[in-house]
């Protein structure tokens, strides 16, 4: 698509449609990984083909838009799109996601409907093979499941800025009613609700699996204007949120072309040893996740630190050392 110009047109008019405020030049160029004079001509070329499009003055800059979108032809999905769509939606149901999954689901009835039977015909043999050689690999791990009602009224709440109520039921705690702004929500090996605790003030976590008798609660409680729901979601190692460390690790040498490729975390710097290790430094909270994930490399890695880290790892050890020595 990058070297194809009337696929770069396309895929410029789709992104105009499907933008309600409007793209810039730089915007432009940025999506399609240009420099701004192609933008540029690419965005002439648009003005040309679709009269529909229209400029919007933002200033200090212009934006273009494409109203009343593209037609059903320039629009159809590919083979696979298709199948892509169908996978991301199996996978969340395997893995317990039967709300997020039957989105998905809907979201494919709805692209497949809208297409002629002719293309429609057309992609099924491709999309049947594809479907027969394509699964997905299933690992061990906590199942996130969300109930859907549940995630139904965190939305809810999150659009009208109200405050949300729930019984929150924490192992080995007492089961308490809390009530928070909510700020977002995190999907992974477990889902989490971020939320400003209206009792404590501090930005907190709480698993969806552990919320009960959730209600959308009146009034209005916005999150802090300057947060950020990546930012906070990039300070932990995993998803846990606790005291952000210095963690500074070393790869030895037989397992450094996989340490170079590994996505250890956003804040990484990765720097080759004159030994032939590599040394892996970021800044992340999480260090009981982190710890667990080491246990994959085996004795490739040496923490160089935090100490917390260290001692993580030792009660990790310990503890799976005990459940040995009881299995005799």
């Amino acid at each position: 698509m990058r070297h194809d110009k009337a696929m770069m047109v396309l895929e410029l008019a789709r992104r105009m449609a499907a933008s309600a405020e409007g793209l810039t030049l730089n915007e432009m160029a940025r999506d399609l990984e240009v420099g701004r004079r192609t933008a540029e001509r690419l965005r002439d070329a648009v003005l040309e083909l679709y009269p529909a499009t229209e400029e919007v003055s933002d200033p200090p800059t212009k934006r273009w838009r494409i109203r009343g979108g593209l037609s059903g032809f320039e629009q159809a999905p590919t083979a696979t799109e298709l199948v892509e769509l169908a996978k991301a939606a199996e996978g969340l149901r395997r893995t317990g996601e039967t709300g997020r999954a039957a989105a998905l689901e809907g979201l494919e009835r709805k692209l497949k409907s809208a297409m002629r039977s002719t293309a429609l015909n057309r992609l099924a043999p491709d999309l049947e093979a594809l479907v027969r050689a394509e699964t997905i690999a299933v690992q061990a791990g906590p199942r996130p499941a969300a109930d859907e009602a549940v995630l139904a009224a965190i939305r809810r709440a999150l659009l009208a800025q109200s405050p949300l109520g729930f019984i929150y039921a924490r192992p080995g705690s007492e089961a308490r009613r809390r009530s928070v702004a909510p700020c977002g929500l995190m999907f992974g090996r477990a889902n989490y609700l971020v939320g400003l605790d209206r009792k404590s003030g501090e930005i907190r976590t709480f698993r969806l699996d552990r919320m009960s008798d959730v209600r959308v609660e009146e009034g209005l409680s916005p999150p802090p204007p300057d947060f950020d729901l990546a930012a906070f979601a990039s300070q932990s190692f995993g998803i846990y949120q606790d005291q952000i460390e210095e963690v500074t690790l070393r790869i030895a040498a037989e397992g450094a072309d996989e340490a170079r490729g590994w996505r250890w975390h956003p804040t990484q710097t990765v720097e080759d040893l004159a030994d032939g290790r590599v040394e892996v430094r970021f800044r992340a909270s999480g260090m009981r996740e982190l710890a667990w994930h080491l246990f994959t490399w085996g004795d490739q890695v040496e923490i160089v630190a935090p100490q917390r880290l260290k001692a993580v790892m030792a009660e990790e050890l310990a503890a799976a050392r005990r459940g040995l020595e009881r299995a005799g």
